[in-house]
């Protein structure tokens, strides 16, 4: 079984450790868990990991958030990942911080990247796994929020939060995804 698991981003110096590269973080952590390395390849940085038999293709869009369609797109069909088997993951403002929810369809919510997703691929059957950033700006104050770094009590509990999406990951590849949500959906 192969699985392709996308963090959404933007590259760039200028956007390490902001709310808005939460998809990167995660799978930056679970690189760093598992000892394994992105390589720069078309569209994206791609790495691929063997679990349990399973082979997982992870990509960080490099087409920046506003585009991630066009690099899940192509890796879904170089990888020849079933949409089902592809997992999205991305910041939501609407959740608290460090919520996280797993669904396989729905809407964008606002979020560009997720947009852009459904618009290319003309899909909303895809699974994600939305992580909660919080929504503590004042109002007319949403971008710097988003393209902002954590708070430093956020910073503090942020490898927990990353640790649990790792676990949601290998649950989502080895349990599937009903499972995965009855275990992890808060």
């Amino acid at each position: 079984m192969k699985y392709l698991i996308a963090g959404l981003g933007n590259i760039g110096k200028e956007y390490e450790g902001t709310r808005h590269n939460i998809g990167f973080s995660v799978l930056d952590h679970f690189a760093g868990k598992e000892g394994f390395t992105f390589k720069a390849d078309r569209y994206a940085h791609f790495a691929e990991f063997r679990l349990k038999g399973r082979i997982l293709n992870f990509v960080k869009p490099s087409t920046y958030m506003n585009l991630s369609g066009k690099a899940i797109q192509y890796w879904i069909q170089k990888t020849g990942v079933e949409f089902a088997d592809c997992l999205v993951i991305a910041d939501d403002i609407a959740l608290p911080f460090g919520a996280q929810r797993l669904r396989t369809k729905g809407g964008d919510g606002g979020h560009n990247g997720l947009c852009n997703v459904i618009e290319v691929t003309q899909r909303v059957d895809f699974p994600r796994l939305r992580f909660g950033i919080g929504n503590d700006f004042p109002k007319g104050y949403q971008v710097e929020y988003v393209l902002g770094r954590w708070f430093p009590e956020q910073e503090k509990e942020l490898p927990a939060f990353l640790d649990r999406s790792n676990e949601i990951i290998k649950s989502f590849v080895l349990a599937g995804v009903a499972r995965t949500m009855t275990q992890y959906n808060q």
